[in-house]
């Protein structure tokens, strides 16, 4: 540092690190470090820039090093979604498709509004020696690169062409990455040159910030209306969103639903706010949904949706709501899920709203119109399917109801789940039985395949103390499972449960539910007589494979050995993976819901064609907006 003016003489890489490592968060008190480090894969790109820096560093900042760049940024979302947003890990990838890998994982962070901040490797800002390796050649624009591709799925993207950029663009990503409305993937392109090009710093950019995440109380006025709002409901249904973890109104969801006997559906990110033993808990809701829940939505004079963004499969495409006057309140940080379902807003935080909405309901002696018994007996009729589902006896082999049931009465309850795609999500939210908050990781905004395995590493860097299963489809596996090899190398233990049903069984499943006779989603053998995509079954041995890789595993065909391949995979110290075969296309589905797809409007087909009218008079009873 020069004495004299106050500065600090470092390359952009090095002063980016430096500043990550200065930034605190404080949420209720509690200050911690912003960044728990970089998780990184190193190219041309960016080993002799960032790379350097963070070898030559003596700060705070973990390194992981990653095995495949989507994977990595998975696993720091995941990492980020179960601290709550409190904590988040940087993620830095080479030019070109080192870091175009990461595109995918940065929609899937921006969609569920989970911060994470991407470095991925550029050309030269000088130009140089152009073109460079990886480096993208428009014709008509030369500034793209590959890095563009950010831009839109990104809440803040930059691209710093001279180190003292690096100061403002920082404070901006900061500003988004803290900002629980805006939250979401933060790209800072960083041009191979620029990353090492040095500059005298000012010593004050790298002072202690600590970035305060105020929670937003309700305005007065808003307050008002929401509470007249509910007063006037006979009927009202809470559906509970990720906004409730975030907010950390587990306490006062609770309360507010047992002060006025409301009942509370879920959605897949709000899954475990309350416990399936609740009585007034009555599970998912929508597509995925129970039918106790969907039953009490259909009927609902009021919708009160607590941190939901009331995607389509929340909403059943906006067919599930058919009382004649519903009406929705929304209760949001984010202005634009506030007005969503043209719903009354309540632009605020949870855990501040909830008791104030409380008291406020309180003062005007409101209850709920709903008979007990009603309730009682849709949780009852439900719960007595759930116990159905999981006791199937399915003929030839193992059901994925059977074997969920085993797995959520054998694995601890505090243990962790994690899951994104396939016919489990929907198994899941219907039928898992949570029972303590945080034990219900849900990628489901994206429902990114891949997710599974990354994310189940990364929830097990922010819980240490906890068991962390990946559920997975065989699809979903073959995929992306890359970072598996990464929780070994973290000495951070994660259990692998893969469900091989012989391929993509929930699109075939639903191209079968529109009039499709099902076409390209299973793993078959091309047929020598057909030419196509119907001969056997094609084979794997997962467990083999995992074993190749230094996995401990299992397999298991039959309930008593998924059982037994549980039992002894809880005593393992290391990630292991237990290969369940399960017989295809046999899920739950239906339960007072639909879903919206795009059936063709003239086909050959009678079965499509049939899928079209229904589709067509299922239409014109949803909400149009």
């Amino acid at each position: 540092m020069s004495e004299q003016t106050g500065t600090l003489r470092l390359t952009m890489a090095q002063a980016l690190l430096k500043f990550m490592e200065n930034q605190y968060l404080e949420a209720d008190g509690e200050e911690i470090p912003f960044f728990k480090g970089v998780m990184g894969i190193f190219g041309h790109g960016n080993v002799t820039g960032l790379g350097e820096a963070l070898e030559q560093g003596n700060g705070r900042l973990v390194f992981i090093q990653g095995k495949n760049e989507q994977g990595m940024v998975h696993a720091a979302a995941a990492f980020a979604k179960q601290t709550n947003r409190r904590q988040i890990f940087a993620c830095t990838a080479s030019i070109g498709p080192g870091s175009l890998n990461m595109v995918t994982a940065a929609a899937a962070a921006t969609v569920n509004r989970i911060p994470v901040l991407l470095l991925p490797g550029d050309h030269f800002a000088c130009r140089q020696p152009d073109p460079v390796l990886q480096q993208m050649e428009v014709g008509s624009d030369y500034t793209v690169s590959a890095t563009d591709a950010f831009k839109p799925v990104s809440r803040y993207w930059d691209r710093i062409t001279r180190p003292e950029q690096l100061m403002a663009a920082a404070l901006q990503a900061m500003r988004v990455l803290t900002d629980p409305a805006e939250t979401g993937a933060v790209t800072l392109a960083l041009p191979q040159d620029v990353q090492a090009e040095a500059y005298d710093y000012p010593a004050s950019f790298f002072a202690k910030r600590v970035h305060t995440s105020d929670r937003r109380p309700p305005a007065a006025a808003s307050l008002k209306r929401a509470a007249e709002r509910i007063a006037a409901a006979r009927r009202p249904l809470i559906i509970a969103g990720g906004g409730v973890h975030y907010a950390g109104a587990i306490r006062e969801l609770t309360d507010f639903a047992e002060a006025f006997g409301i009942p509370v559906g879920e959605t897949q990110a709000g899954k475990s706010a309350m416990s399936w033993r609740h009585p007034l808990s009555v599970g998912g809701i929508g597509v995925l949904g129970t039918k106790a829940a969907n039953l009490l939505a259909r009927d609902a004079d009021l919708i009160i949706g607590v941190g939901t963004r009331y995607s389509d499969f929340t909403t059943a495409s906006k067919w599930l709501f058919r009382h004649p006057r519903v009406s929705f309140l929304n209760l949001n940080v984010q202005g634009g899920d506030g007005i969503k379902m043209d719903g009354l807003p309540l632009i605020a935080d949870a855990k501040e709203s909830l008791p104030a909405l409380k008291a406020a309901l309180t003062a005007m002696s409101y209850r709920s119109g709903y008979d007990p018994e009603e309730l009682t007996r849709l949780k009852a009729e439900w719960d007595a399917e759930v116990d159905r589902l999981y006791a199937d006896e399915a003929e030839g082999g193992l059901s994925q109801t059977r074997a969920l049931g085993i797995i959520n009465q054998t694995i601890d309850p505090e243990a962790v789940i994690v899951n994104a795609a396939g016919s489990l999500p929907g198994d899941l939210q219907r039928l898992w039985r949570s029972v303590h908050p945080k034990t219900y990781h849900m990628e489901y905004g994206f429902s990114t395949m891949g997710y599974e395995v990354s994310g189940a590493f990364g929830v097990a860097l922010a819980e240490p103390g906890r068991d962390v299963y990946a559920l997975v489809g065989d699809g979903s596996y073959l995929m992306l499972h890359s970072e598996m090899i990464t929780s070994l190398q973290e000495r951070r233990k994660i259990t692998i449960l893969l469900f091989d049903n012989h391929g993509y069984q929930c699109i075939h499943n639903l191209q079968r539910e529109n009039g499709s006779g099902g076409f390209g989603n299973e793993f078959r053998y091309r047929s020598p007589e057909t030419g196509s995509l119907s001969g056997d079954y094609l084979t794997f041995d997962f467990a083999a494979h995992a074993r190749s890789l230094g996995v401990k595993a299992y397999s298991a065909t039959t309930a008593e050995e998924l059982e037994a391949a549980l039992k002894l995979a809880k005593e393992e110290e290391a990630t292991t993976l237990i290969a369940i075969s399960v017989l295809p296309g046999i899920h739950t589905g239906g339960y007072e819901s639909w879903w919206r797809v795009g059936v063709p409007e003239h086909s050959t087909s009678n079965e499509v064609n049939a899928a079209y009218r229904r589709m067509l008079q299922r239409t014109g009873e949803a909400r149009p907006f």
